[in-house]
Protein backbone atom coordinates (compact mmCIF):
# COMPACT_ATOMS: atom_id res chain seq x y z
CA UNK A 1 0.00 0.00 0.00
CA UNK A 2 1.32 3.45 -0.88
CA UNK A 3 2.62 5.65 1.91
CA UNK A 4 0.13 8.34 0.98
CA UNK A 5 -2.75 5.92 1.58
CA UNK A 6 -1.35 4.78 4.91
CA UNK A 7 -1.00 8.38 6.06
CA UNK A 8 -4.10 9.78 4.34
CA UNK A 9 -6.28 12.00 6.47
CA UNK A 10 -3.62 12.22 9.15
CA UNK A 11 -2.18 15.35 10.71
CA UNK A 12 1.13 16.31 9.13
CA UNK A 13 4.44 14.58 9.73
CA UNK A 14 7.44 16.85 10.29
CA UNK A 15 11.16 16.24 10.66
CA UNK A 16 13.85 17.79 12.84
CA UNK A 17 17.49 17.55 11.73
CA UNK A 18 20.03 18.44 14.45
CA UNK A 19 23.08 19.81 12.62
CA UNK A 20 24.89 21.90 15.19
CA UNK A 21 27.87 19.63 15.81
CA UNK A 22 31.45 20.82 15.44
CA UNK A 23 32.77 17.59 13.94
CA UNK A 24 35.68 17.16 16.35
CA UNK A 25 36.06 13.44 15.58
CA UNK A 26 36.35 14.25 11.88
CA UNK A 27 39.51 16.23 12.54
CA UNK A 28 38.51 19.03 10.18
CA UNK A 29 38.01 22.76 10.64
CA UNK A 30 34.76 22.41 8.69
CA UNK A 31 31.89 20.73 10.58
CA UNK A 32 31.22 17.38 8.92
CA UNK A 33 27.64 18.31 7.94
CA UNK A 34 29.08 21.05 5.72
CA UNK A 35 31.91 19.02 4.19
CA UNK A 36 31.61 18.67 0.43
CA UNK A 37 30.81 15.43 -1.34
CA UNK A 38 31.23 15.85 -5.11
CA UNK A 39 31.21 19.59 -4.49
CA UNK A 40 27.96 19.61 -2.52
CA UNK A 41 27.59 19.83 1.31
CA UNK A 42 26.76 16.58 3.08
CA UNK A 43 23.74 18.11 4.79
CA UNK A 44 22.19 18.91 1.41
CA UNK A 45 22.08 15.20 0.59
CA UNK A 46 20.31 14.43 3.88
CA UNK A 47 17.83 17.27 3.42
CA UNK A 48 17.09 16.04 -0.09
CA UNK A 49 16.50 12.49 1.19
CA UNK A 50 13.73 13.83 3.46
CA UNK A 51 12.51 16.45 1.01
CA UNK A 52 11.67 13.90 -1.67
CA UNK A 53 9.25 12.20 0.76
CA UNK A 54 6.12 14.17 -0.08
CA UNK A 55 4.21 13.24 3.08
CA UNK A 56 6.76 15.07 5.25
CA UNK A 57 5.24 18.55 5.50
CA UNK A 58 8.08 20.49 7.15
CA UNK A 59 11.80 19.96 7.73
CA UNK A 60 13.46 21.90 10.54
CA UNK A 61 17.26 22.12 10.35
CA UNK A 62 18.95 23.11 13.61
CA UNK A 63 22.41 24.67 13.22
CA UNK A 64 24.74 26.75 15.36
CA UNK A 65 24.36 30.51 15.21
CA UNK A 66 27.51 30.99 13.12
CA UNK A 67 26.24 28.55 10.47
CA UNK A 68 22.72 29.90 9.99
CA UNK A 69 23.65 31.97 6.93
CA UNK A 70 25.66 29.08 5.52
CA UNK A 71 22.63 26.82 5.81
CA UNK A 72 20.35 29.41 4.22
CA UNK A 73 22.75 29.75 1.28
CA UNK A 74 22.76 25.96 0.82
CA UNK A 75 18.96 25.93 0.75
CA UNK A 76 18.93 28.66 -1.89
CA UNK A 77 21.71 27.21 -4.06
CA UNK A 78 20.25 23.69 -4.23
CA UNK A 79 16.61 24.70 -4.35
CA UNK A 80 15.51 22.95 -1.16
CA UNK A 81 11.87 23.38 -0.18
CA UNK A 82 9.83 23.16 3.04
CA UNK A 83 12.91 23.98 5.13
CA UNK A 84 13.03 26.11 8.29
CA UNK A 85 16.40 26.96 9.87
CA UNK A 86 16.58 27.22 13.66
CA UNK A 87 19.44 28.19 15.96
CA UNK A 88 20.80 25.26 17.94
CA UNK A 89 21.79 24.89 21.57
CA UNK A 90 25.00 23.94 23.32
CA UNK A 91 24.28 20.20 23.19
CA UNK A 92 22.50 17.73 20.93
CA UNK A 93 19.39 17.50 23.12
CA UNK A 94 19.16 21.27 23.54
CA UNK A 95 19.37 21.66 19.77
CA UNK A 96 16.60 19.12 19.19
CA UNK A 97 14.47 20.88 21.83
CA UNK A 98 14.97 24.17 19.99
CA UNK A 99 13.83 22.47 16.80
CA UNK A 100 10.67 21.19 18.48
CA UNK A 101 9.88 24.59 19.96
CA UNK A 102 9.42 26.08 16.50
CA UNK A 103 6.14 24.19 16.19
CA UNK A 104 3.18 25.72 17.99
CA UNK A 105 1.84 24.05 21.10
CA UNK A 106 -1.64 24.43 19.66
CA UNK A 107 -2.87 23.67 16.16
CA UNK A 108 -4.87 26.91 16.43
CA UNK A 109 -1.68 28.99 16.48
CA UNK A 110 -0.99 31.44 13.67
CA UNK A 111 2.53 30.02 13.28
CA UNK A 112 3.17 29.08 9.61
CA UNK A 113 4.42 25.65 10.69
CA UNK A 114 1.51 23.44 11.60
CA UNK A 115 1.90 21.30 14.70
CA UNK A 116 2.56 17.74 13.50
CA UNK A 117 1.02 14.59 14.84
CA UNK A 118 4.33 12.78 14.41
CA UNK A 119 7.84 14.22 14.33
CA UNK A 120 10.85 12.45 12.85
CA UNK A 121 14.26 13.09 14.39
CA UNK A 122 17.15 12.26 12.11
CA UNK A 123 20.87 13.07 12.04
CA UNK A 124 22.02 15.55 9.41
CA UNK A 125 25.04 13.33 8.72
CA UNK A 126 23.09 10.21 7.74
CA UNK A 127 22.44 11.01 4.06
CA UNK A 128 21.26 7.61 2.79
CA UNK A 129 17.98 7.26 4.67
CA UNK A 130 15.18 5.83 2.52
CA UNK A 131 11.44 6.41 2.57
CA UNK A 132 10.79 2.79 3.58
CA UNK A 133 12.42 3.08 7.03
CA UNK A 134 10.94 6.56 7.54
CA UNK A 135 7.48 5.17 6.93
CA UNK A 136 8.07 2.22 9.25
CA UNK A 137 9.15 4.36 12.22
CA UNK A 138 6.32 6.87 11.64
CA UNK A 139 3.63 4.18 11.55
CA UNK A 140 5.14 2.50 14.62
CA UNK A 141 5.22 5.84 16.45
CA UNK A 142 1.55 6.41 15.65
CA UNK A 143 0.78 3.05 17.28
CA UNK A 144 3.28 2.98 20.16
CA UNK A 145 4.07 6.65 20.76
CA UNK A 146 7.76 6.30 19.83
CA UNK A 147 9.88 4.22 17.49
CA UNK A 148 13.46 4.04 16.33
CA UNK A 149 15.72 2.21 13.92
CA UNK A 150 18.23 -0.29 15.28
CA UNK A 151 21.07 -2.35 13.85
CA UNK A 152 22.98 -5.41 15.14
CA UNK A 153 26.15 -4.61 17.08
CA UNK A 154 29.29 -5.08 14.99
CA UNK A 155 31.67 -5.36 17.95
CA UNK A 156 31.28 -6.65 21.48
CA UNK A 157 30.76 -3.92 24.10
CA UNK A 158 32.99 -4.12 27.18
CA UNK A 159 33.17 -2.14 30.43
CA UNK A 160 36.52 -1.30 31.99
CA UNK A 161 37.37 -0.97 35.66
CA UNK A 162 38.99 2.09 37.24
CA UNK A 163 42.48 0.73 36.57
CA UNK A 164 41.76 0.11 32.90
CA UNK A 165 41.22 -3.62 33.20
CA UNK A 166 38.26 -5.53 31.79
CA UNK A 167 35.31 -5.40 34.17
CA UNK A 168 32.73 -7.24 32.09
CA UNK A 169 31.39 -7.60 28.57
CA UNK A 170 27.87 -7.56 27.21
CA UNK A 171 26.34 -10.49 25.40
CA UNK A 172 26.29 -9.01 21.92
CA UNK A 173 23.34 -11.04 20.65
CA UNK A 174 21.06 -9.43 23.26
CA UNK A 175 21.89 -5.81 22.35
CA UNK A 176 21.39 -3.53 19.36
CA UNK A 177 22.90 -0.27 18.19
CA UNK A 178 20.43 2.61 18.27
CA UNK A 179 20.34 4.37 14.91
CA UNK A 180 18.33 7.07 13.20
CA UNK A 181 15.66 7.87 12.10
CA UNK A 182 13.45 7.93 15.17
CA UNK A 183 9.83 9.08 15.29
CA UNK A 184 7.52 10.23 18.08
CA UNK A 185 4.03 11.44 18.63
CA UNK A 186 4.79 15.14 18.90
CA UNK A 187 3.11 15.63 22.27
CA UNK A 188 5.07 12.76 23.82
CA UNK A 189 8.55 13.93 22.85
CA UNK A 190 7.70 17.60 23.42
CA UNK A 191 6.50 16.81 26.93
CA UNK A 192 9.62 14.73 27.58
CA UNK A 193 11.91 17.62 26.65
CA UNK A 194 9.90 20.06 28.75
CA UNK A 195 10.33 17.82 31.79
CA UNK A 196 13.93 16.87 31.02
CA UNK A 197 16.57 17.64 33.66
CA UNK A 198 19.50 19.90 32.84
CA UNK A 199 21.81 16.92 33.30
CA UNK A 200 19.99 14.89 30.64
CA UNK A 201 19.83 17.89 28.30
CA UNK A 202 23.58 18.41 28.65
CA UNK A 203 24.88 14.84 28.70
CA UNK A 204 22.19 12.63 27.20
CA UNK A 205 22.22 11.44 23.59
CA UNK A 206 19.27 9.06 23.25
CA UNK A 207 15.85 10.53 22.41
CA UNK A 208 14.06 7.19 22.89
CA UNK A 209 15.37 7.09 26.47
CA UNK A 210 13.92 10.55 27.16
CA UNK A 211 10.51 9.40 25.93
CA UNK A 212 10.73 6.38 28.24
CA UNK A 213 12.03 8.28 31.27
CA UNK A 214 9.82 11.36 31.14
CA UNK A 215 6.75 10.28 29.15
CA UNK A 216 6.60 6.59 30.15
CA UNK A 217 6.59 5.63 26.48
CA UNK A 218 8.25 2.37 25.54
CA UNK A 219 9.50 2.77 21.98
CA UNK A 220 9.02 0.19 19.26
CA UNK A 221 12.38 -0.86 17.78
CA UNK A 222 12.55 -1.32 14.01
CA UNK A 223 15.35 -3.24 12.30
CA UNK A 224 17.07 -0.88 9.90
CA UNK A 225 19.17 -1.42 6.79
CA UNK A 226 22.99 -1.09 6.60
CA UNK A 227 22.77 2.28 4.81
CA UNK A 228 21.69 4.09 8.00
CA UNK A 229 25.29 4.59 9.07
CA UNK A 230 26.53 7.96 10.26
CA UNK A 231 29.38 10.00 8.82
CA UNK A 232 31.69 10.44 11.80
CA UNK A 233 35.32 10.17 10.69
CA UNK A 234 37.20 11.38 7.64
CA UNK A 235 37.17 7.95 6.02
CA UNK A 236 33.38 8.00 6.30
CA UNK A 237 33.37 10.98 3.92
CA UNK A 238 35.32 8.97 1.36
CA UNK A 239 32.93 6.04 1.78
CA UNK A 240 29.89 8.30 1.42
CA UNK A 241 31.27 9.90 -1.72
CA UNK A 242 31.97 6.46 -3.16
CA UNK A 243 28.37 5.39 -2.52
CA UNK A 244 27.05 8.56 -4.17
CA UNK A 245 29.28 8.00 -7.21
CA UNK A 246 28.10 4.41 -7.46
CA UNK A 247 24.45 5.50 -7.30
CA UNK A 248 24.99 8.13 -9.97
CA UNK A 249 26.72 5.68 -12.33
CA UNK A 250 23.83 3.22 -12.53
CA UNK A 251 22.16 4.80 -15.55
CA UNK A 252 23.49 6.05 -18.89
CA UNK A 253 21.75 7.72 -21.81
CA UNK A 254 23.29 7.34 -25.27
CA UNK A 255 22.50 9.89 -27.98
CA UNK A 256 23.70 10.14 -31.58
CA UNK A 257 23.48 12.56 -34.44
CA UNK A 258 21.63 11.55 -37.62
CA UNK A 259 24.68 10.19 -39.44
CA UNK A 260 24.43 6.50 -40.26
CA UNK A 261 27.85 5.63 -38.82
CA UNK A 262 27.06 7.37 -35.53
CA UNK A 263 23.70 5.58 -35.18
CA UNK A 264 25.21 2.16 -35.96
CA UNK A 265 28.08 2.68 -33.53
CA UNK A 266 25.65 3.96 -30.91
CA UNK A 267 23.62 0.76 -31.01
CA UNK A 268 26.75 -1.39 -30.76
CA UNK A 269 28.06 0.65 -27.84
CA UNK A 270 24.64 0.57 -26.17
CA UNK A 271 24.66 -3.23 -26.29
CA UNK A 272 28.18 -3.49 -24.85
CA UNK A 273 27.56 -0.96 -22.08
CA UNK A 274 24.73 -3.08 -20.70
CA UNK A 275 27.35 -5.39 -19.21
CA UNK A 276 29.09 -2.45 -17.52
CA UNK A 277 26.18 -0.34 -16.27
CA UNK A 278 23.02 -1.30 -14.38
CA UNK A 279 20.67 0.53 -16.73
CA UNK A 280 21.35 1.99 -20.17
CA UNK A 281 18.61 4.09 -21.70
CA UNK A 282 17.60 3.48 -25.28
CA UNK A 283 19.40 5.18 -28.13
CA UNK A 284 18.04 8.62 -28.98
CA UNK A 285 18.72 10.13 -32.41
CA UNK A 286 19.67 13.74 -31.77
CA UNK A 287 17.46 16.06 -33.82
CA UNK A 288 16.99 19.48 -32.27
CA UNK A 289 17.62 20.86 -28.81
CA UNK A 290 13.89 21.44 -28.32
CA UNK A 291 12.99 17.90 -29.33
CA UNK A 292 10.19 16.82 -26.97
CA UNK A 293 11.37 13.21 -26.90
CA UNK A 294 14.76 14.29 -25.65
CA UNK A 295 13.23 16.58 -23.04
CA UNK A 296 11.20 13.66 -21.67
CA UNK A 297 14.19 11.29 -21.82
CA UNK A 298 16.44 13.62 -19.85
CA UNK A 299 13.87 14.57 -17.23
CA UNK A 300 14.56 11.38 -15.25
CA UNK A 301 17.28 10.66 -12.72
CA UNK A 302 20.05 10.14 -15.27
CA UNK A 303 23.36 11.91 -14.74
CA UNK A 304 25.49 10.32 -17.47
CA UNK A 305 25.24 11.07 -21.18
CA UNK A 306 27.17 9.86 -24.20
CA UNK A 307 26.88 12.07 -27.27
CA UNK A 308 28.10 10.32 -30.43
CA UNK A 309 28.65 12.24 -33.64
CA UNK A 310 30.45 11.42 -36.85
CA UNK A 311 31.64 14.96 -37.51
CA UNK A 312 35.23 14.85 -36.40
CA UNK A 313 35.35 18.36 -34.92
CA UNK A 314 31.71 19.42 -34.69
CA UNK A 315 30.53 19.78 -31.07
CA UNK A 316 27.24 21.47 -31.99
CA UNK A 317 25.23 18.44 -30.93
CA UNK A 318 27.12 18.31 -27.64
CA UNK A 319 26.28 21.96 -26.99
CA UNK A 320 22.61 21.30 -27.75
CA UNK A 321 22.59 18.47 -25.23
CA UNK A 322 24.21 20.73 -22.64
CA UNK A 323 21.52 23.35 -23.26
CA UNK A 324 18.84 20.75 -22.54
CA UNK A 325 20.59 19.60 -19.36
CA UNK A 326 20.98 23.17 -18.17
CA UNK A 327 17.34 24.03 -18.86
CA UNK A 328 16.22 20.88 -17.02
CA UNK A 329 18.46 21.87 -14.06
CA UNK A 330 19.72 18.29 -13.86
CA UNK A 331 23.20 19.38 -12.75
CA UNK A 332 22.05 21.44 -9.76
CA UNK A 333 22.19 18.56 -7.28
CA UNK A 334 24.79 16.29 -8.87
CA UNK A 335 27.66 16.65 -11.35
CA UNK A 336 26.62 15.39 -14.78
CA UNK A 337 29.08 13.41 -16.89
CA UNK A 338 28.93 14.07 -20.62
CA UNK A 339 31.24 12.07 -22.87
CA UNK A 340 31.56 13.49 -26.36
CA UNK A 341 32.41 10.61 -28.69
CA UNK A 342 33.91 11.63 -32.03
CA UNK A 343 34.08 9.00 -34.75
CA UNK A 344 36.97 9.15 -37.18
CA UNK A 345 35.35 7.60 -40.24
CA UNK A 346 37.82 8.96 -42.79
CA UNK A 347 40.60 6.69 -44.00
CA UNK A 348 42.65 9.74 -44.98
CA UNK A 349 42.48 11.46 -41.62
CA UNK A 350 45.72 11.10 -39.68
CA UNK A 351 45.76 10.61 -35.94
CA UNK A 352 47.68 13.86 -35.36
CA UNK A 353 45.22 15.76 -37.55
CA UNK A 354 42.32 14.45 -35.51
CA UNK A 355 44.02 15.46 -32.29
CA UNK A 356 44.55 18.99 -33.54
CA UNK A 357 40.98 19.43 -34.77
CA UNK A 358 39.53 18.19 -31.48
CA UNK A 359 41.85 20.18 -29.21
CA UNK A 360 39.11 22.79 -28.72
CA UNK A 361 37.20 20.46 -26.43
CA UNK A 362 39.47 21.38 -23.51
CA UNK A 363 38.43 25.03 -23.40
CA UNK A 364 34.84 24.02 -24.05
CA UNK A 365 34.96 21.64 -21.07
CA UNK A 366 36.37 24.33 -18.76
CA UNK A 367 33.43 26.61 -19.51
CA UNK A 368 30.85 23.86 -19.12
CA UNK A 369 32.33 22.77 -15.77
CA UNK A 370 30.96 26.03 -14.31
CA UNK A 371 27.52 24.50 -14.89
CA UNK A 372 28.51 21.34 -12.95
CA UNK A 373 28.75 19.35 -16.17
CA UNK A 374 31.92 17.30 -16.66
CA UNK A 375 32.81 16.92 -20.34
CA UNK A 376 35.30 14.34 -21.59
CA UNK A 377 36.34 13.59 -25.16
CA UNK A 378 36.69 10.15 -26.72
CA UNK A 379 38.16 9.65 -30.21
CA UNK A 380 37.38 6.40 -32.02
CA UNK A 381 38.60 5.22 -35.39
CA UNK A 382 35.49 3.62 -36.83
CA UNK A 383 35.23 1.21 -39.71
CA UNK A 384 32.16 -1.00 -39.67
CA UNK A 385 34.01 -3.67 -41.66
CA UNK A 386 37.01 -3.79 -39.31
CA UNK A 387 37.35 -7.32 -37.86
CA UNK A 388 38.59 -5.74 -34.62
CA UNK A 389 35.57 -3.43 -34.33
CA UNK A 390 34.15 -5.21 -31.28
CA UNK A 391 37.53 -4.92 -29.56
CA UNK A 392 37.41 -1.16 -30.15
CA UNK A 393 33.85 -0.98 -28.80
CA UNK A 394 34.85 -2.97 -25.71
CA UNK A 395 37.70 -0.54 -25.09
CA UNK A 396 35.37 2.44 -25.51
CA UNK A 397 32.83 0.93 -23.09
CA UNK A 398 35.54 0.34 -20.47
CA UNK A 399 36.80 3.93 -20.76
CA UNK A 400 33.26 5.32 -20.57
CA UNK A 401 32.43 3.19 -17.54
CA UNK A 402 35.60 4.33 -15.74
CA UNK A 403 34.92 8.02 -16.45
CA UNK A 404 31.34 7.70 -15.21
CA UNK A 405 32.28 5.88 -12.02
CA UNK A 406 35.24 8.12 -11.14
CA UNK A 407 33.69 11.50 -12.10
CA UNK A 408 37.09 13.12 -11.83
CA UNK A 409 36.88 16.88 -12.52
CA UNK A 410 40.65 17.00 -13.12
CA UNK A 411 40.26 14.94 -16.31
CA UNK A 412 37.70 17.18 -18.03
CA UNK A 413 38.57 18.20 -21.55
CA UNK A 414 40.95 15.28 -21.99
CA UNK A 415 40.75 13.54 -25.34
CA UNK A 416 41.01 9.81 -24.80
CA UNK A 417 41.44 7.26 -27.56
CA UNK A 418 39.75 3.85 -27.69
Amino acid sequence: MAAENLLSGAAPVAAVLPAGGSGERLGSATPKQFCALLGRPLISYTVRALERVNWISDIVVVVSLENIETMKSIIKKYGHKRITVVEGGMTRHRSIFNGLKIFPESTLSSCPLQKPEVVIIHDAVRPFVEEDILLKVVLAAKEHGAAGAIRPLVSTVVASSADGSLDHSLERVRYRASEMPQAFLFDIIYQAYHQCSDYDLDYGTECLQLALKYSKTNAKLIEGSPDLWKVTYKWDLYAAESIIKDNLSQQVCVTTDMKEDAVQFGFLLHKTLKSEVKQVKDISVFLYKNDNHLQNTFSGQCYNFICINAEKSDIKETQQLIDILENAKISVLHPVVLISVHLNVSENMSFSSGMEELAGIKEFAREVKKKNILVYGLLIHYNKDDPKLQETINSAAAIISALIKDRNPELIGQLLVA
